[in-house]
């Protein structure tokens, strides 16, 4: 199993690539984690040749804190499978349960026996199925 610390650096390596490619400015970032610059540039180094120190747990609660970088770029560094979201900080539970009551409904039909592909999800079902989510989705982000 390779390194944890080096699959950690390869992502920064990413991460900075991507940076480079929505034009996030290293200064920017700096300045809104309070990191300072050279330490933004050693963890996020240009040079493909250059290993970056490997970032910490205080920097990477920085960025967040910070809002420097987007959450999608920070997820990087996690394992597969796993991200970094935002936690919402008013949530209407009304219109949650309502959408969530419509999407479980939606599947208990979708598992009768004379639905479109009987006990089986259809796609047509999965389709409508995937919609409510997104929408389930979408007031959570709201």
């Amino acid at each position: 199993m390779r390194d944890t610390n080096m699959i950690v650096r390869e992502r920064q390596l990413a991460i900075r690539r991507e940076m480079d490619r929505r034009g996030i400015s290293l200064k920017a970032v700096s300045l809104d984690s309070g990191i300072s610059y050279p330490t933004i540039v050693s963890y996020f180094p240009g040079e493909r040749d250059r290993e970056p120190a490997t970032i910490g747990g205080a920097a990477i609660f920085m960025l967040l804190e910070g809002n420097a970088l987007p959450l999608d770029l920070l997820s990087e560094l996690l394992p597969s499978g796993f991200g970094i979201i935002r936690q919402p900080e008013g949530i209407d539970h009304d219109a949650l349960c309502e959408i969530a009551a419509d999407y479980v409904a939606a599947k208990n039909r979708a598992h009768h026996p004379e639905s479109e592909a009987g006990r089986e999800i259809g796609p047509g079902e999965n389709a409508s199925l995937s919609v409510k989510v997104v929408q389930l989705a979408g007031r959570l982000a709201a």
